[in-house]
């Protein structure tokens, strides 16, 4: 071959060589489109969409609760084992990673070998041809450095996968981040449940006990021939529903504690514990949310999603690649020397070179069942991710329209609360003064009760309807947000939290 041809085939080879460590097969990745709407509802659409964001401490700041979301950040064993699993994939793509570099490889080798006097190799004797052989020793020093099965990726196939590992990586990482998110939002919903119940137990036990006071009056009444023995019944019937409710309120407030005990990750909750009413705990009252449903893609979950998406994709280019021949180079060189001190000396190198290409030809249909398995998981990975998008939008949408009517709910039970106070009072006043029977008395400590209890409820709402915000928001909230205290003071109004 005439070496003009020589060196224009060189030339196309290099060209080839440094367009692939840039290229892959892989197809050009592109978003989906959000198959949500452009804008949330009910949301502020006086509020402007900044990039400063509040972190959950600027959220949450009871101090109490801090200490247990902090505690659980630390101990909680399903967020021990997302981080792992980033380590993990860290791990692994370090792995992948290092199938694009050569693997470089030094032995020293030491042989001593000795033949006998019938060893079918020796000196031969000075007896000649017909005397015997003479046993000889033989030793043989070497050095080798080697370059074992290094792929030229030509086609990308290498570098396919390794992307493929860096946004598996990736994805663990915001993985990681959505159950740190959950976990606070979690660790959180589980303290104002607490609090809640804790409250409602101790209506219930002051119902319980102004319940039996009457239990006892109105038995006295009956043996000093004053009222009826149906009177007595309906107020032992009232105690003793009373009583069961704050069983039964006792046995749920253990049953928050040893939920928040599982979250927190220890034995013991903080001791100055604050949350004995949703009044105790400190949190934003009013979260602003902009129109664009764009903030969503921030979510961790979404990312996640969309790197699981963008590895699919990746993994594309590598099933494409396996349809061209791959290129694998071995080479070594070192010395060899049957004495120790002539091993580097002048005369001892020896080297071998082996490149070696494989075609596939024939392969029953693999590398087409291959190619067609990579599309199929990017379409799933696709519906994956426009699936999150959806819910992380329905979540949003739900906890907004929550917020819409929070407050005329929460004025309602607190009117509801005040009115059945007073009709509690008056009916009081009226049995005592023989304008009513007491059944009158009882229908109205029970619409009491239920009212104060439904009040409790209202407010457990609002303030569980700012986690859920936190939560559908990615774990992070426009600055400009106020505190419950700051809110209340502001203007005014009653604090969704109070």
């Amino acid at each position: 071959m005439p070496s003009s041809s020589i060196s224009r085939a060189a030339a196309a080879f290099l060209a080839s060589v440094s367009l692939s460590a840039c290229a892959t097969m892989a197809p050009e990745y592109e978003r989906p489109s959000a198959p949500v709407a452009g804008a949330l509802p009910y949301a502020d659409e006086r509020t402007e969409e900044t990039g400063e964001l509040l972190a959950w401490r600027d959220v949450f700041f009871d101090p109490t609760l801090t200490a247990l979301i902090e505690t659980a950040l630390e101990n909680n064993r399903d967020l021990r084992v997302a981080t792992l699993n980033v380590e993990r994939a860290r791990a692994l793509y370090r792995v992948q990673r290092a199938e694009t570099l050569p693997e470089i490889t030094a032995s020293a080798d030491y042989l001593r070998q000795r033949f006998g006097e019938n060893a079918s190799i020796g000196v031969a004797g000075a007896g000649g041809a017909a005397g015997a052989n003479e046993p000889f020793v033989v030793e043989q020093f070497s050095a080798t450095g080697a370059v074992t099965a290094y792929e030229l990726d030509l086609f990308g196939r290498v570098r396919s996968l390794n992307r493929q590992a860096l946004e598996t990586f990736f994805a663990s990482e915001e993985n990681r981040k959505a159950a740190e998110i959950a976990l606070v939002a979690e660790v959180a919903n589980a303290y104002l449940a607490l609090a809640a119940d804790r409250e409602l137990l101790a209506i219930a036990r002051e119902t319980a006990e102004s319940q039996r006071e009457s239990y006892e009056l109105t038995r006295q009444l009956l043996d000093n021939g004053l009222g009826g023995d149906i009177d007595v019944q309906r107020a032992r019937t009232a105690f003793e529903r009373a009583r069961a409710d704050a069983a039964a309120l006792e046995a749920q407030v253990a049953r928050d504690e040893n939920a928040l005990r599982l979250l927190v990750g220890t034995a013991a909750l903080p001791a100055s514990d604050s949350a004995q009413t949703i009044d105790g705990v400190d949190m934003l009252c009013e979260i602003p949310v902009g129109v664009a449903s764009d903030v969503l893609l921030g979510r961790p979950d979404i990312l996640a999603a969309e790197r699981h998406l963008r590895a699919a994709n990746a993994n594309i280019g590598a099933a494409r690649a396996a349809f061209f021949p791959r290129i694998l180079l071995t080479a070594s060189a070192g010395t060899a020397s049957a004495e120790l001190s002539d091993l580097f000396g002048g005369g001892a190198g020896v080297w071998s070179f082996a490149p070696s290409i494989s075609v596939p030809i024939f392969t029953g249909g693999r590398n087409r069942a291959q190619l067609a398995g990579a599309k199929i998981d990017r379409d799933i990975a696709r519906a994956e991710y426009e699936g999150a998008i959806q819910t992380a939008f329905r979540e949003t949408a739900d906890a907004l329209a929550t917020r819409r009517t929070i407050a005329a709910r929460l004025e309602a039970s607190e009117n509801l609360a005040d009115a059945a106070a007073r009709a509690f009072r008056l009916a009081e006043a009226r049995f005592e003064n023989g304008v009513d029977d007491y059944l009158s008395v009882l229908d109205a400590r029970r619409e009491d009760y239920a009212a104060r209890r439904a009040l409790v409820e209202t407010r457990l709402a609002a303030a569980a309807n700012i986690v859920a915000l936190y939560r559908a928001l990615g774990g992070a909230i426009p600055a400009g947000a106020q505190n419950s205290r700051q809110a209340s003071s502001a203007s005014g109004q009653v604090s969704p939290t109070r």
